[in-house]
C-alpha cells in the first residue's frame, strides 16, 4: 500500500465504518432506555404510522370504557330510584284493596288509609323530581322522548330513541273498531220475567221488572269479568268490547227469545270481532293493533300514537281531522367507541303521579277515597302505574346490560388486543436488542483501536525521512 501524507485513506475508512457504529450504538441505547424500537421516524416510517395510529385507537378505547362505565352507573342511578318507586306502589295497591273493604272499615280507618296513600302519592313525586346524575335530572322529561299532539283525535302514546324529533302527519285508512252486538230487538218494556243471558262466557241474571236502562247498568257491573260495556243506541240494547282491534270479541245469547217485554238479545248466539286500525305516519303506510298505529320504519321508527273514537259512545276511530304529532328527542347520548358514530342513546321517561296510570281509568295521581264503589278502578290505575314503571326499569335494565356492559366487555378485548398488537409494532425485543448492543459495543471498541493503527502510518513516513 503507497504511503502518502496529504491523505490517509485507511484512517478515513476506519472513521467512516466507527462513526456508523457509533451511531448504530447510540441507536440501540436509545432503544433499551426508552423500551421502544422505534422513537422517530427513521427508525421505521411504516412502523411509526402504524403505531401512532394504535396508539391513538388505543386512547380512545380508554376513554370510551370510561364513558361507559359512567353510563352504566347513571341508569343504575335511575334504575334504583325505580326500584324504590314500584315497592312504593305496591304499598300503595294493598291500601287500595283494604280501603275496598269498607264493610269491615270505619271511617277512622279509611281516611288513615287514604293519608298514607297522599302521602306516597307526594313521596314518589319527590323521588322522581330529586332524581339525578350530576346536575342532571332523570325524570322530569328532559332526558326522554316526548310529544304532544294537534288534534283531540290523535294521543301521542309514545316514541323511541329511533324517532327523529319533527312533526309527523297522522292520517287513517281503516278505522279501529270494537267487537260489538246490538240487540235484534228493541226493549220497549220492563222485563216480563227473570233472563239470564252469556256475555264471553259469562252468566249475568236479568231480573224480572227491569227497565232497559237497569238492563244496561246490570250488564255493566260485570264489565270488567266480560270485558264489555253497555249502552242504548237507537234505542236498541249494544254491547262493545272495551277495547279495539281484532283480538276484542264479544258473544252473547239469552235464555228469552227476543221480544219487547225482554233484553232483545234473543236466543241465538250473536258473535261481534273488532278491526285493527290502518293508517299512515309521515305518509308511510302501517297496520295498527286496535286503535294503536305504530311506525316500524324511517324516521318516525317507534312512535305510537291512539285514535279516539269519532264521538261519545261510537265504537270505531275517527278517521278525519287527525293533524299531526311532534316529536322532541331529548334520549341521553353516549359515546362508547373510539370512533365517529359509535354512540347509543337511552331514554328516560316522565315519571310523576300525575303521568303514571296514563290509559286506565285516571291518574295514579288522581286516586280519591277508595272503597267498594271505585276500588276496582283505581286498583286499574295502580296496576297500569306498576305497569308503566315495570316496563322502564325493565328497558333500562336491558340497555345496562345488553348494550353498555356488552359493550365495555368488547371494548376490554379490543383493547388487549390493540395494545399487543402496538407492542409487537413498537416495543423493543430486549433479549435481541442487548445482544445487537453488545456487538455494537465490541465494534465500537475494535473500531477505535483500528483508527488508531490507521493514524500511526503517517509516523512511517517521518521515520523513513530521518533515515
Amino acid at each position: 500500500m503507497a504511503l502518502s501524507i496529504n491523505n490517509n485513506v485507511a484512517s478515513l475508512n476506519a472513521q467512516n465504518s466507527l462513526n456508523r457504529t457509533s451511531n448504530a450504538l447510540s441507536s440501540s441505547l436509545q432503544k433499551l432506555s426508552t423500551g421502544l424500537k422505534v422513537n422517530k421516524g427513521a427508525d421505521g416510517p411504516a412502523a411509526l404510522v402504524i403505531s401512532e395510529q394504535q396508539r391513538a385507537q388505543i386512547a380512545g378505547l380508554k376513554t370510551a370504557i370510561d364513558n361507559t362505565n359512567k353510563a352504566v352507573a347513571l341508569v343504575q342511578t335511575g334504575e334504583g330510584a325505580l326500584n324504590e318507586v314500584n315497592s312504593l306502589l305496591t304499598k300503595v295497591r294493598s291500601l287500595a284493596v283494604d280501603s275496598a273493604n269498607s264493610g269491615v272499615n270505619d271511617s277512622t280507618a279509611q281516611a288513615a288509609n287514604q293519608a298514607e296513600i297522599k302521602n306516597i302519592l307526594s313521596t314518589v313525586d319527590r323521588i322522581t323530581g330529586t332524581t339525578k346524575f350530576g346536575s342532571k335530572n332523570l325524570f322530569d322529561g328532559s332526558a326522554g322522548v316526548s310529544g304532544t299532539s294537534s288534534a283531540a283525535a290523535t294521543t301521542f302514546l309514545k316514541a323511541t330513541t329511533d324517532t327523529a324529533a319533527g312533526s309527523y302527519a297522522v292520517t287513517v285508512t281503516t278505522a279501529g273498531s270494537k267487537g260489538a252486538v246490538t240487540a235484534g230487538t228493541a226493549q220497549a218494556a220492563n222485563l216480563a220475567a227473570d233472563e239470564n243471558i252469556s256475555i264471553n262466557g259469562t252468566q249475568i241474571k236479568l231480573t224480572k221488572g227491569s227497565s232497559q236502562q237497569q238492563v244496561v247498568d246490570k250488564i255493566n257491573e260485570y264489565s270488567s269479568q266480560t270485558g264489555v260495556t253497555a249502552d242504548i243506541s237507537s234505542g236498541k240494547t249494544r254491547l262493545a268490547t272495551n277495547s279495539y282491534g281484532a283480538d276484542s270479541s264479544v258473544t252473547v245469547v239469552s235464555d228469552t227469545a227476543a221480544a219487547a217485554n225482554s233484553s232483545g238479545i234473543g236466543t241465538t248466539v250473536a258473535t261481534g270481532t273488532g278491526v285493527d286500525i290502518a293508517g299512515t305516519i309521515n305518509g308511510n303506510a302501517y297496520t295498527g293493533k286496535g286503535n294503536v298505529l305504530t311506525a316500524n320504519a324511517g324516521v318516525e321508527k317507534g312512535l305510537s300514537v291512539a285514535i279516539g273514537a269519532t264521538a261519545a259512545g261510537a265504537i270505531a276511530t275517527d278517521t278525519t281531522g287527525l293533524g299531526s304529532v311532534t316529536v322532541a328527542n331529548n334520549s341521553l347520548s353516549f359515546q362508547v367507541g373510539a370512533n365517529s358514530g359509535e354512540s347509543v342513546k337511552v331514554s328516560f321517561d316522565k315519571v310523576s303521579s300525575t303521568n303514571l296510570g296514563v290509559g286506565a281509568s285516571g291518574t295514579f295521581g288522581s286516586l280519591s277515597q277508595i272503597d267498594t264503589s271505585n276500588g276496582a278502578e283505581a286498583l286499574k290505575v295502580i296496576d297500569k302505574a306498576i305497569s308503566d314503571v315495570s316496563e322502564l326499569r325493565s328497558r333500562l335494565g336491558a340497555f345496562q346490560s345488553n348494550t353498555l356492559q356488552s359493550t365495555a366487555n368488547n371494548l376490554q378485548t379490543t383493547l388487549e388486543n390493540t395494545t399487543a398488537a402496538e407492542s409487537v409494532v413498537r416495543d423493543t425485543d430486549f433479549a435481541s436488542e442487548i445482544a445487537n448492543y453488545t456487538k455494537l459495543q465490541t465494534q465500537v471498541q475494535a473500531g477505535s483501536t483500528v483508527l488508531g493503527n490507521a493514524n500511526q502510518q503517517t509516523s512511517l513516513i517521518a521515520n523513513l525521512l530521518r533515515g
